[in-house]
């Protein structure tokens, strides 16, 4: 692996840990305004301290990340569907490399639609950003959506996606938590991070979630709603962060929430 690619996701997945804790705040280019992200900037800034990297589009990283900010950025590079379209899967590339490139950014990330019928286009559309990534050093993330199916996510579907994603140059994987996990990223040879999916019914849940993940070998996670659709998303995403990068148990994790109740977000 090219020393640009190693150096810039040694920013990400923390080489002292081995994890990584990203921040996801991209949901607005096919959601829109999602609660609690309706205004982008005011959820953003006081998150970007505990978080390791911010996966963002570039129109929202332009507009709500103050240019001084020193959190790597993952930018979102595929779109063009919307969650009353026919069909999240067709997706195109959104932003060029040499954009990426002016915008500084750590790495670039798009959505793989594995068992669709836009499959082809996103795959291929994942091949050439890797071999654009390779000449600039730019490491690629692929996310292995299921778009409105979520009940696609099994381990031996999931195990598909991330093979496939690792197999066309993807330097990591973003996919879900799923039973047997293990076997996911066992079958994976490139680092593997969990998605948080929907908000879940309890913040212990979610805490949960990141502690059997990290268990069954994610080097970290990339949670947006389970951390900013929090009453108390400071203490939410510092909870996070002591499973993710001290080894914090769940109810140890969930002391450190409750006791941070009162930050100010």
């Amino acid at each position: 692996m090219d020393w640009g690619i190693q150096n810039r996701l040694s920013r990400i997945i923390k080489p002292e840990t081995g994890h990584a804790l990203m921040l996801a705040v991209d949901h607005g280019y096919f959601l829109g305004p999602t609660r609690k992200l309706e205004v982008p900037r005011e959820t953003i800034t006081p998150l970007l301290p505990y978080a390791d990297a911010v996966m963002l589009t570039r129109g929202i990283l332009r507009t709500s990340v103050d240019p001084t900010s020193d959190t790597p950025v993952v930018l979102r590079v595929s779109g063009g569907t919307s969650i009353v379209g026919p069909s999240l899967a067709d997706e195109g590339i959104t932003t060029t490399f040499e954009e990426a490139m002016r915008l500084n950014v750590t790495a670039v990330a798009l959505s793989i639609f594995i068992g669709t019928e836009f499959e082809k286009q996103t795959l291929l559309s994942l091949a050439d950003l890797v071999s654009e990534g390779e000449k600039f050093g730019i490491p690629v993330l692929a996310v292995t959506a299921v778009g409105k199916e979520l009940e696609k996510r099994d381990h031996r579907f999931l195990s598909l996606c991330c093979r496939i994603a690792a197999e066309l140059g993807a330097h990591f994987v973003k996919t879900y938590y799923c039973d047997d996990f293990e076997k996911v990223v066992g079958g994976c040879p490139v680092p593997v991070v969990i998605a948080g999916g929907p908000k879940l019914e309890t913040f212990k849940d979610t805490l949960q979630l990141v502690s059997d993940a990290i268990a069954r070998g994610a080097v970290g996670v990339d949670m947006g709603r389970n951390i900013w659709q929090s009453e108390h998303p400071v203490a939410a995403i510092r909870a996070v962060r002591a499973i993710v990068h001290e080894n914090a148990t769940v109810d140890e994790a969930m002391e450190l929430f409750e006791s941070g109740q009162t930050v100010k977000a």
